[in-house]
């Protein structure tokens, strides 16, 4: 399994793009800005996107995607797994054919170029070459995390969440855990803020992650530009350890 961090930053600024995960060819989990770094052939190959939630960071590149990809080949449109909160919040505000056009209701040569797929937590989708499944987390909206295997190998993406329960539980239930990639925003002087916002802090993801009993190479992710050394310091105090690494933009892993 090929892992491609399109984007994996908390904001924007030059070489830093939001996020956005390539796994194989045809699975993109979130759609922010790192998603529009693909050449167009890329792009066009992309069958699924898996949204986290409905947050402009993770949603940004989403609607320029499907507009850039009306031409791709194959008689299948883009499929969106989401909640249904998060669906419902891309039909009202993004493709509302005020904003966007809503191409869930426009005809390609096979089929409307956009199909909407709710996903709960708990929910497992079986595609060809993985299975995905859908974890609850807590957020300031409606969130998901999700893990991904294909049968050999299992990685765990956290999206944007703060301390819970059913993340952890739901990755202790695996087989195996080979990679985690998970959020961490703030540092620890901006704990009160990280709370209220809905993200982790080097604390309490240290306290979280004592509860995981795998052990996977960790790639944080989500950072806020210009604290990033800052995190990431603060995270190798709080886990000597545990195998630990900033995600860097373009990175690639591979399971």
């Amino acid at each position: 399994m090929r892992i491609q961090a399109l984007g994996c930053s908390g904001g924007i600024a030059r070489g830093l793009r939001t996020t956005a995960m390539l796994v194989d060819e045809h699975i993109v989990i979130d759609a922010g800005t790192g998603l529009g770094d693909l050449p167009l052939d890329a792009l066009r190959r992309i069958e699924h996107v898996f949204l986290t939630h409905a947050h402009l960071d993770h949603i940004a590149g989403l609607p320029l995607f499907v507009d850039s990809t009306q031409g791709r080949q194959g008689r299948t449109p883009v499929t969106v797994h989401a909640r249904t909160e998060t669906i419902a919040a891309l039909r009202r505000h993004i493709f509302n054919d005020v904003i966007w056009p809503d191409f869930s209701r426009i005809e390609g040569r096979y089929g409307p170029l956009l199909v909407y797929q709710p996903i709960r937590a708990g929910e497992v989708v079986d595609l060809e070459v993985c299975r995905v499944g859908a974890v609850d987390v807590a957020h300031t909206v409606p969130a998901l995390g999700y893990w991904v295997s294909d049968g050999r190998h299992t990685f765990g993406f956290s999206g944007d969440t703060r301390t819970n329960d059913s993340l952890w539980s739901e990755l202790n239930a695996q087989a195996s855990l080979d990679a985690l990639i998970v959020e961490v925003s703030f540092p620890n002087e901006q704990r009160r803020l990280a709370d209220v916002a809905g993200h982790y802090c080097p604390a309490t993801l240290g306290a979280d992650l004592e509860r995981l009993r795998h052990d996977p190479r960790i790639w944080v992710t989500a950072m806020k530009p210009g604290e990033e050394q800052v995190i990431l310091r603060q995270l190798q105090r709080a886990l000597p350890h545990r195998r630990l690494a900033m995600l860097q933009t373009g990175q690639v892993l591979s399971l």
